[in-house]
């Protein structure tokens, strides 16, 4: 019979590395380049492809904050969905502009005419996935990270989408999500099956050059206006702090799906000169 105490001192927990996992990326992807008369350009690129692996975090931790912390090492198949960096679809267009000095301005009306540029970048995305679950160790596995077990997702009218789009105050359709019975039983809804609101926004510039031949051809003075989220559009991150729909419990959660956050803050205007020799 033991005695309970411990013959070494130093030994203690020994943690294990398994390195397993699957990752496939399919896309179309084009870009097109173009000049527009005198001093325009733009340019344009969009992707729409789908990311898909059995988990999107390192040994040291989760990369990204929409990851389920601790998946279920014996059971891969379980945790193959959508990576957590999956952007379904993304649109960029950006364009310069250096508009010409009138040919009719002389004299002193040429200097505030001339060296005018503008340009911009517009963005439009689809959102990131994440995967809403229980609070708490529902499953009983004694494990502290959070968001382990899911729920199961329900077929009932209304449910072809499980979320509320435009819908800060309830992006989740928690109607759509019942508890397991029992509720140690892993719940049907798959890993990164809810997608998060998209992105739009639109930057703007002004830019005036001033270019001082006295001291040499290239030297200049530039005004720069910039506006960022110029048209002040409201772009909602995902409710990953309230993406748990029940506790361990089994009961509702009262703020599942609300969000807290945005992705871009809202318009932002700044001036600037810069001096370029």
């Amino acid at each position: 019979m033991g005695s309970g105490t411990r013959l070494n001192p130093n030994a203690g927990l020994l943690n294990a590395g398994l390195w397993q996992g699957n990752s496939f990326y399919d896309a179309l992807q084009f870009k097109v380049k173009a000049k527009i008369g005198h001093g325009a350009q733009i340019e344009g690129s969009y992707t729409w492809g789908k990311t898909i692996d059995t988990s999107s975090g390192s040994l040291v931790g989760d990369e990204y904050s929409n990851s389920i912390a601790s998946p279920l090492f014996f059971a891969p198949k379980l945790n193959r969905g959508l990576a957590d960096f999956n952007v379904a679809q993304n649109l960029e267009v950006n364009y310069t502009w250096e508009i010409g000095t009138p040919k009719w301005a002389r004299g002193i009306k040429k200097w505030p005419l001339s060296g005018w540029e503008i340009g911009g970048v517009f963005e439009a995305s689809t959102g990131v996935p994440f995967t809403p679950g229980f609070g708490g160790d529902a499953l009983g596995v004694k494990s502290t990270d959070p968001n382990i077990d899911v729920p199961n997702l329900v077929s009932a009218a209304g449910c072809g989408s499980p979320i509320n789009p435009g819908n800060p105050n309830h992006y989740i359709k928690t109607q759509c999500f019942a508890v397991p019975n029992p509720i140690t039983l892993r719940g049907n809804l798959g890993r990164n099956t809810v997608i998060g609101p998209g992105l739009l926004n639109f930057d703007f510039s002004l830019f005036k050059n001033n270019h001082i031949k006295r001291i040499s051809d290239t030297f200049n003075v530039q005004f720069r206006a910039e506006f960022f989220n110029v048209l002040n559009h409201t772009n909602f991150a995902p409710p990953l702090d309230n993406r748990n729909i029940f506790d361990s419990a089994g009961s509702q959660i009262g703020n599942a799906g609300l969000i807290t956050s945005t992705q871009t803050p809202s318009r932002q205007i700044q001036f600037a000169i810069k001096i370029i020799w």
